[in-house]
């Protein structure tokens, strides 16, 4: 009787150990709850699950992650870094023989890594990014023929293969390798053969091309299919909002962020506010002040968060300064000198230009490069085009202005396929941008790059990518290099 009890209890323990990675019906649904950003279900899913399984903490993470990163409540940030500690604490129990619990442990450094990022933890999160991408190199040695770790491998391969020159160095020293062409065929592989993680994978390949490569017209086609695919999801909805909005194409990001209105209206849809500042920015490049001022002050009334508080400021001053209304717009100068944090690029371009402006040196000319600026981005270029049409350079008054000012106009002729015309701008803004540390230089680079990358002409297109490289100590360097380093590697 003994014996039969003692091999009873090592059949239930092998069974158990055995689900330790399975995915159930219960926990594939609070997988699909997770992307829809219906985390209060996602969450009563998860807590039905008795068992402790492998899969149920990774969903855990994933969760508290994603709501950190929709809210960034600082309170909760703390509370994730205890919970994670935990979970990683009762891996380690787990049989070493599984492929998925040295890749689940690794994704939980990669959640830990993007947290503290956010937080504005860099060193912490970049520590747990190299932790990460051994523990995943590791596992991949050990098993080669294990698809899902290759999300994860591609991701961290694109960031390495895409990190500016300056900081090569420092992958070296820590023995991190990675192409950004290798790393969307790891995406791309994980798409095709692991159906489960699609969704994951196709977002970061997407989201590598908005970011960094920029689109083709075929891999945009692919991605509008997949956002129209993934239509109930307000987190991959929100998603195509901010990449078509990157993408200059404010119009039809209008039309998708009204369906994210509907969506977070609905009960079980996380709140998120953010979306009243994408309002704001739709609005405010439209030329409609007013009304993108409403939007920018709901967005501070109901955010919790830290980031893109000074930008918003920045975006109100904006909305005055630019309807004429000057002695009112100087007041939010002085809160985006003194409110929420300098972590987003936006927020320290808004912080720069609070502490330049002086209203006594900006002419009218400043007020309509700035309408066109914002018509730009938002993908209205005729609209751009004809608010520059009478501006001459000699009415700038310093080298940055003037150097802005052809960078603009070569953007806007580069987008109307006016390429000698932008070249010729963007040629002039590298002149004026010489021995300063103004962006404008390093951006024309960037786009001369593109265009002659895009016209077969590689010598030129190299030339230009590497040139931008060379500038120093300019706003948007990080950025830039990002995309000039991948270009390069499509050039190979």
């Amino acid at each position: 009787m003994r014996r039969l009890i003692v091999v009873f209890l090592v059949l239930i323990n092998f069974q158990s150990k055995a689900n330790d990675f399975d995915w159930n019906p219960v926990l594939q649904r609070a997988y699909t709850s997770l992307w829809k950003l219906r985390l209060q279900e996602t969450r009563a899913l998860l807590a039905s699950q008795r068992n402790t399984s492998g899969i149920k903490l990774y969903l855990q993470s994933y969760t508290d992650l994603i709501e950190l990163m929709v809210t960034e409540d600082k309170t909760n940030f703390e509370q994730f870094l205890d919970a994670q500690s935990s979970r990683l604490t009762l891996l380690e129990d787990f049989p070493d023989t599984a492929p998925e619990k040295q890749w689940i442990i690794a994704e939980m450094y990669l959640h830990l890594a993007t947290a503290k990022l956010k937080f504005g933890h860099e060193v912490k999160g970049a520590w747990n990014l190299i932790k990460a991408s051994k523990l995943l190199e590791n596992n991949y040695k050990k098993f080669p023929n294990f698809i899902p770790q290759q999300k994860s491998l591609g991701l961290i391969h694109i960031m390495v293969g895409s990190m500016p020159q300056n900081f090569l160095w420092v992958a070296k020293l820590l023995g991190l390798k990675g192409s950004v062409k290798n790393g969307l065929q790891e995406l791309k592989n994980v798409n095709k053969n692991e159906p489960r993680y699609a969704t994951e994978a196709s977002v970061m390949y997407y989201l590598t091309h908005a970011y960094i490569l920029g689109f083709t017209p075929v891999v945009f086609q692919d991605y509008e299919q997949f956002l129209d695919k993934n239509d109930e999801s307000l987190l991959i909805q929100f998603l195509g909002v901010t990449t078509y909005m990157k993408e200059g194409n404010s119009s039809q990001a209008n039309v998708l962020l009204k369906k994210c209105d509907t969506l977070n209206a609905q009960t079980g849809y996380w709140a998120f506010p953010f979306l009243q500042y994408l309002h704001g920015e739709i609005e405010i490049q439209k030329g409609n002040y007013t009304l993108a001022s409403r939007h920018y002050q709901v967005f501070l009334q109901q955010y919790k968060g830290f980031n893109f508080i000074k930008d918003t400021y920045y975006k109100l001053f904006l909305c005055l300064w630019l309807s004429n209304e000057d002695s009112k717009a100087v007041n939010y100068l002085e809160k985006v000198k003194t409110q929420g944090s300098t972590i987003v690029e936006s927020d320290q371009s808004a912080l720069r230009f609070a502490e330049k402006f002086k209203l006594s040196t900006k002419s009218n000319a400043s007020k309509i490069l700035m309408k066109a600026r914002l018509a730009f981005d938002g993908g209205y270029y005729q609209k751009a085009k004809e608010g520059v049409l009478d501006l001459k350079e000699s009415y700038f008054f310093d080298n940055a202005e003037k150097a802005e000012y052809n960078y603009r106009k070569g953007r806007i002729h580069q987008k109307l396929h006016e390429i000698t015309l932008a070249e010729e701008h963007f040629e002039r803004a590298i002149v004026l941008s010489q021995n300063a540390s103004i962006s404008y230089g390093a951006l024309a680079c960037l786009q001369l790059g593109y265009i002659f990358q895009e016209s077969g002409q590689k010598v030129k297109a190299k030339y230009y990518f590497e040139k931008v490289l060379t500038y120093s100590k300019h706003e948007y360097k990080n950025s830039a290099d990002n995309k000039a380093k991948a270009a390069l590697n499509t050039l190979i």
